[in-house]
């Protein structure tokens, strides 16, 4: 399992995984379904429930990780040959639980390696 981390579409913050920096997200899709998570740990699930999963299940594939992640990072791919779509939809990741139309979530440059402490880009001890 990968580790991935996002910005929450409505503060603009990233998404911790560092023990004391995690706060709550609310995963929710396009059927007005909700994950609470409070403790995010870094692997993209919210509240049990796999956020590629549920890519993969909202663009009306089988609950499949790998194509969940084939769709967020290749979705020409499936835009021209599988879906004939011109849209992939995705799950909205908010601090307070809005659904922002299926737009991507920003992925997060640090993979959730953040905190308001952090003060430069790289994973050093000196900062």
């Amino acid at each position: 399992m990968g580790q991935f981390s996002w910005i929450t579409q409505d503060t603009n913050k990233s998404i911790s995984n560092l023990e004391g920096y995690t706060f709550k997200v609310v995963m929710r899709d396009n059927k007005g379904n909700r994950w609470v998570e409070k403790d995010y740990e870094g692997y993209g699930v919210f509240g049990g429930k796999d956020y590629y999963e549920l890519v993969a299940e909202m663009n009306g594939f089988p609950s499949d990780r790998d194509t969940g992640i084939d769709l967020s990072f290749n979705p020409e791919k499936f835009k021209r040959a599988v879906l004939d779509i011109d849209r992939i939809i995705y799950p909205s990741l908010t601090e307070g639980g809005e659904y922002y139309d299926g737009e991507k979530p920003e992925d997060c440059p640090d993979q959730g390696w953040t905190g308001p402490e952090k003060e430069c880009d790289c994973y050093c001890s000196c900062c």
